[in-house]
């Protein structure tokens, strides 16, 4: 069997990259491996997960998939965006960072977001290769749904009444901005 490093150490990310990836990769956590997360020092999401599939490559000598993805919010001026998790990890969780963004929210009339996702794909000794994925859709009005990780629970995808926090796990990872970028690298890699 193949093996792939999906690089993240967000357990949500990796069960989503798991689920769209091929079952016959074995999918191996760099937290199985001891591999730290390197610092995220770009300012944009497609730097962001280039430098984790370099980083994370230089560990294993087989192929890496790593993401950076965040929530963008129009009247925040597309924050929190890069330091979505870190915004969460500032505030103790992301359950106090959702209600963070939901008071500075409260008078904003414009509640149109999107989350975006960049995938990069690094082979041993190749260049990587990276797409982006992006859904647009607006913040509810409260912390809506258990389901899915992070920043779900307040985000309304376009053409939905729901929130991904409300979706079923199979349904959200089939629409959300991670698919999108996933089909994309699908596209111009073939092994996956």
């Amino acid at each position: 069997m193949k093996k792939i490093l999906i690089g993240t150490h967000n357990k949500g990310k990796f069960k989503e990259i798991s689920y769209l990836l091929s079952k016959k990769f074995q999918k191996i956590s760099p937290i199985l491996l001891n591999i730290p997360s390197p610092a995220e020092t770009s300012n944009s999401f497609n730097g962001n997960s280039k430098l984790k599939a370099n980083f994370f490559s230089k560990y294993v000598d087989f192929p890496v998939i790593s993401d950076d993805s965040g929530l963008c919010i129009k009247s925040l001026k597309n924050k929190p965006g890069i330091y979505s998790a870190r915004l969460a990890k500032e505030k103790g969780s992301f359950s106090k960072a959702m209600k963070f963004i939901l008071r500075k929210m409260k008078r904003k009339k414009n509640r149109s977001a999107y989350f975006i996702c960049c995938l990069t794909f690094k082979h041993p000794k190749k260049k990587a290769i990276s797409v982006t994925g992006k859904i647009k859709g607006n913040i509810s009005k409260k912390i809506l749904g258990k389901n899915g990780f992070g920043y779900d629970p307040i985000f309304i995808p376009s053409k939905y009444k729901i929130t991904f926090g409300q979706m079923e796990k199979k349904k959200k990872i089939n629409i959300d901005h991670r698919f999108i970028a996933f089909q994309k690298l699908k596209k111009k890699i073939r092994i996956l």
